[in-house]
């Protein structure tokens, strides 16, 4: 077993860990009516995006997400919380830092033994959801899980439909596809885009990602034969039909979005060994980008 395979597989055991140390972090996680903004790298950016949604949505304040190297420098926040799993990557550092002295900053991430710790004024350490992996899984879903715990919004059947997505074959024909897509909607378009990535990153494959309204704009021109498209969450009326109609093999989220991403992990796994690629090695890829001075 590589080592995303054995991490993605504790996920379940992870975000039960994490929904029950949330009220223990309350007070280093954004309070309802601050302005607030997410950011992160790669995989944590697209965690910011869902979590940022999902806040908002709750009635909690305005929150937004951003690439770290993206962050607007003249716009005012009460709070900027940072995803990081190696709390070593380059751009949150910096930002980090010139955010230091002027605005409240919450750091959450994977390792205690890192500079992260010392550039922002309050840390969430999810020691437990660390990976040996390049690739992210637990810590990600871990991560945001903590976040939905903190807005009320975790409950027991998320682990259920993690175990579900563990357990269950995946569906027939998809491992064999040539193209994916990955749709969602408001806090799962995030997930829909975290989906490609581990697609991207793990198996080099062909993927896409959109807001599912946004699918007929263009985009479902790809679809075809031999290709797959995936719906994270609730589909708009009338979307299934349509991709089937053009040969497309598509797939729909019945479970919790969250626990719909364990599944597309697994199809990333599965298609990396279909192709005879070591997912625990992805092309020019590190665990973290530390860039020089």
């Amino acid at each position: 077993m590589t080592h995303v395979e054995e991490e993605l597989t504790s996920q379940p055991e992870c975000w039960t860990r994490a929904a029950a140390a949330a009220p223990r972090h309350a007070e280093a996680l954004p309070v309802p009516g601050e302005r607030v903004a997410i950011v992160g790298c790669g995989t944590s950016y697209f965690m910011a995006q869902a979590a940022a949604v999902l806040r908002e949505s709750a009635g909690q304040g305005e929150t937004d997400a951003f690439a770290a190297s993206e962050f607007p420098r003249g716009r005012s926040y009460d709070r900027v919380l940072a995803l990081t799993r190696s709390g070593t990557t380059t751009e949150v550092l910096q930002l980090l830092g010139d955010l230091s002295g002027s605005t409240r900053t919450t750091a959450l991430t994977a390792d205690p033994h890192t500079p992260v710790m010392r550039a922002a004024d309050d840390v969430v350490v999810l020691d437990f959801a660390d990976e040996r992996s390049v690739v992210q899984t637990r810590f990600a879903t871990t991560a945001l899980t903590l976040l939905r715990a903190h807005l009320g919004l975790h409950t027991d059947a998320v682990v259920a439909d993690a175990r579900t997505a563990l357990a269950r074959p995946l569906p027939e024909g998809l491992v064999d596809c040539t193209q994916f897509t990955f749709l969602g909607s408001g806090w799962t378009v995030g997930l829909a885009n975290e989906a490609g990535l581990k697609m991207r990153e793990a198996a080099l494959a062909w993927t896409e990602a959109y807001p599912a309204m946004e699918y007929r704009h263009g985009p479902i021109s790809v679809t075809t034969h031999g290709t797959a498209t995936w719906m994270l969450g609730e589909a708009p009326e009338g979307l299934a039909e349509q991709v089937r109609a053009t040969g497309a093999l598509w797939i729909a989220g019945d479970l919790d979005p969250l626990a719909e991403l364990v599944g597309a992990q697994r199809l990333a796994v599965a298609v990396a060994a279909a192709r005879g690629l070591d997912p625990d090695r992805p092309r020019h890829l590190t665990r973290s980008v530390i860039l020089a001075p």
